[in-house]
């Protein structure tokens, strides 16, 4: 695309999710005007407001093909950025048909709409959509088994229908805004808390799977670039680092300034999921030569800016605030407020 930042206008599904905060923010900053989508009756939540203030919010479902098009028809986006999805595995288990309407099926609909958009104005509006590194290392959930439909749907617009459509295999990336019910900020949540006195043990599962943890920051940067090729193609994207449940519990209890962790953790048999896959890890080496990109942030980075915010939110009380999205501090001083 040749248009200045000024000129260009980005549309984001699935804007108020961690991954639609980070890259919301990044497109904004550089001067182009974006659109993002959330669901119906959400855009008046405090997260919108914390992070979202200069972001044009649109309300529509991700499975309401007439309100996309609407959309598409209203702003004439140059890029869309696909981050709308259920994004539990586990979860996925309990709601098999859900998790196919909105990672799949929603997907196919939203890159017809594209086309038949680009047919009806002459728009071609360039696609990136975010998948999983569970579908790469062959995982059998009905999460994984959606996301590689709707890879295969970015395939067959790509050569099929003449679409710039790419998507990414995205590790896991985790950062201050990661929901509460990913394991990641179960544990920093938990080293939160009894560094500010609380007594309540972390229960966990299996310790030893392992995965290629970075930041969310960096791999927002990572879309906007592969969004921006000539030529679309897919990567994956991660770390190329591979570090153990183990270890990141290590870290989140080191980064609140607690030496022996495992004084405050419970292991559960119960919550061992026979499905988990033991180790994935990310070959970064395509991306960087493609795109120019690496990961910038280190996993002790990570889970210490991210320990730190849920510090400062117990102690201010305040659940969502833009200091959360501050650049990683120093592993030594994660305890100290934000």
């Amino acid at each position: 695309m040749s248009e200045s930042a000024a000129e260009r206008t980005a549309l984001i599904t699935g804007v108020s999710g961690q991954d639609g905060v980070y890259l919301a923010r990044l497109l904004a900053a550089e001067g182009t005007h974006v659109i993002g989508t959330v669901r119906p009756g959400t855009a008046s939540r405090p997260r919108c407001a914390a992070y979202l203030d200069d972001i044009t919010i649109v309300e529509v479902d991700i499975r309401d093909r007439a309100g996309l098009a609407a959309i598409l028809d209203t702003y004439n986006p140059d890029e869309l950025y696909n981050l709308a999805a259920f994004t539990s595995v586990g979860a996925s288990w309990e709601s098999p048909d859900t998790v196919a309407e909105i990672n799949a099926t929603a997907v196919e609909e939203l890159l017809d709409a594209v086309r038949l958009h680009r047919d009806t104005t002459g728009q071609s509006t360039h696609v990136f959509h975010a998948s999983s590194a569970e579908v790469a290392a062959g995982a059998d959930s009905p999460y994984a088994e959606a996301k590689a439909s709707a890879e295969d749907s970015i395939v067959d617009a790509r050569n099929s229908h003449g679409l710039h459509a790419c998507f990414a295999t995205l590790h896991n990336h985790e950062s201050p805004l990661r929901g509460p019910q990913f394991v990641t900020r179960k544990i920093t949540q938990a080293a939160a808390r009894i560094h500010c006195g609380g007594s309540e043990p972390l229960i966990l599962g299996n310790l030893d799977v392992q995965r290629d943890w970075g930041f969310a920051g960096d791999y927002v940067d990572a879309m906007r670039r592969m969004n921006r090729l000539e030529e679309p193609a897919d990567f994956a994207i991660g770390t190329g680092v591979a570090n153990s449940l183990s270890d990141l519990v290590t870290s989140a209890f080191a980064a609140a300034g607690m030496a022996d962790a495992w004084a405050h953790v419970v292991i559960d048999p119960e919550l061992f999921r026979p499905n988990d896959l033991p180790v994935l890890v990310a070959d970064p080496e395509p991306a960087q030569a493609a795109l120019g990109w690496s990961a910038t942030v280190e996993f002790d980075e990570v889970i210490a800016l991210m320990v730190a915010a849920d510090i400062e939110r117990i102690t201010s009380g305040i659940e969502e605030d833009p200091r959360y999205l501050a650049a990683p501090v120093p592993t030594d001083s994660a305890t100290r407020p934000l």
